[in-house]
């Protein structure tokens, strides 16, 4: 069952943070306030509605291009799987679901992706969306 009243509330505090993460880099994976969403697109989990992010370009100190991630093994032009740098565990960035975010959404950093797997990411991201 979606939570829609719960997120509107926290979407409000979010939004009336005083700051924001600084000095953000792409490649860089952060716990992100995603939300509860329409339909297919993906939500983040618990009470802080997070789901981890890929940043994939940064356009200001306020704005970003990210890619939600998840655990879940899923294959097919649409997913990009990786180990992120110091983990142990896959994730599946889902090329799919790429969006603007604000950086008011950031909470925590959690890791990075390589460069070898960023670089083949954006390959693939490039075909996905052509």
């Amino acid at each position: 069952m979606k939570s829609y009243k719960i997120w509107t509330s926290l979407k409000k505090i979010i939004n009336n943070k005083y700051s924001r993460v600084e000095g953000y880099h792409e490649r860089e994976i952060y716990w992100t306030s995603v939300g509860e969403n329409v339909g297919f697109e993906q939500d983040g989990k618990g009470d802080n509605f997070f789901r981890p992010v890929l940043i994939i370009k940064g356009f200001s100190k306020q704005l970003f291009l990210g890619l939600p991630l998840s655990t879940t093994e899923r294959r097919g032009k649409y997913y990009f799987e990786f180990i992120a740098v110091n983990k142990n565990e896959v994730s599946v960035a889902i090329l799919s679901q790429i969006r603007a975010f604000d950086t008011l959404r950031l909470a925590n950093r959690y890791g990075e992706i390589g460069k070898e797997d960023f670089a083949e990411l954006k390959k693939r991201l490039r075909k996905a969306i052509s």
